[in-house]
């Protein structure tokens, strides 16, 4: 969805500019290039949040680390238990976007996760985006994690997957 998304305003942005073009330019180059500006400003705001998606919350497994945006959590330290645990929960779509509204993390006293109980939410975003699932997982010494993800059921494979190979090799 954030590429179609993404691709979607681009095209209109792109399809609107060159249709003004054509009966401004060359004549009102000016006025075409700064009408060009001003709905460039109308399309950024379009874009921030499937660009935060690719930045915070974002998510790669490989054979030692899990990495979810900009924050790498070893294999080692999570307990496949929570993984089991998560992979269990299924939430209905309404308490998917619940669950969504209510994660919040931002480095504001107050709205900080650990000042209400919550678990910590991965990747440095402050918040998750609505509509996407979040995953709560634990470590072996015991600290919660708040993970956004858009597919949980393919991110919960994985990570057991990963997890399980992880302890038995241990």
């Amino acid at each position: 969805m954030p590429k179609t998304w993404s691709g979607t305003c681009i095209a209109i942005y792109l399809v609107g500019i060159g249709y003004m073009g054509i009966d401004t330019i060359p004549d009102e180059f000016g006025l075409w290039f700064g009408l060009s500006a001003l709905f460039l400003l109308l399309l950024l705001p379009c874009l921030a949040i499937p660009i935060s998606k690719f930045i915070y919350h974002r998510i790669q497994i490989d054979a030692r680390t899990l990495r979810v945006g900009r924050e790498r959590i070893p294999l080692a330290d999570i307990d496949p238990a929570s993984v089991q645990a998560a992979s269990n929960d299924a939430p209905a779509v309404a308490q998917r976007y619940a669950r969504s509204l209510a994660t919040v993390d931002a480095p504001v006293p107050g709205l900080r996760a650990v000042d209400h109980g919550a678990p910590r939410l991965v990747g440095g975003g402050w918040g998750v985006p609505m509509g996407m699932d979040t995953v709560v997982i634990r470590t072996r010494q015991g600290e919660r994690f708040s993970i956004a993800t858009r597919d949980r059921t393919a991110f919960l494979a994985a990570l057991l997957h990963v997890t399980t190979a992880q302890h038995q090799n241990s």
